[in-house]
């Protein structure tokens, strides 16, 4: 199986030990999935290290722990164009969409009930869902 964990999802597992984030980290250190991320992806952890407010409950060096660890994971050196009609509410996520598509992910696990994500279900063959309901169903 195949899963692509927003970056939410991966900084909420440093800020909150034993939360679903958390536990899905775990799950994957413990080789219970595939992970796929992407250049882009560990750009923006490593942009995320550096604000000054996640600086003060998740130090840079987590953080870098967490990039280097990530190494290991199935890495996408370049992300495919989305296809007509596929797109994100948030610009920002427009890369999760192409990992997704990508990376022939199972599932897309993100926090983000702002962004859209959470309410197309879907990319292709992906299902997007949250931490929880990926533990729910996943790790039981």
């Amino acid at each position: 199986m195949r899963v692509i964990l927003d970056t939410n999802v991966l900084l909420g597992s440093l800020i909150a030990p034993h939360g679903p984030p958390d536990t899905i980290y775990r799950a994957w250190r413990a080789a219970r999935f595939d992970l796929v991320t992407s250049l882009a992806q560990l750009d923006e952890l490593r942009r995320a290290s550096r604000y000054p407010k996640l600086k003060a409950i998740a130090p840079a060096h987590r953080i870098g722990t967490m990039i280097n660890n990530l190494q290991r994971a199935v890495v996408l050196h370049a992300l495919p164009p989305l296809a007509d009609g596929v797109e994100a509410l948030d610009p920002n996520d427009t890369f999760l969409l192409a990992m997704a598509l990508g990376g022939a992910a199972d599932y897309l696990v993100t926090g983000d009930r702002r962004a859209g994500l959470l309410q197309r279900g879907t990319v292709g063959r992906t299902r997007i869902v949250t931490p929880a309901a990926f533990c729910a169903e996943v790790l039981r």
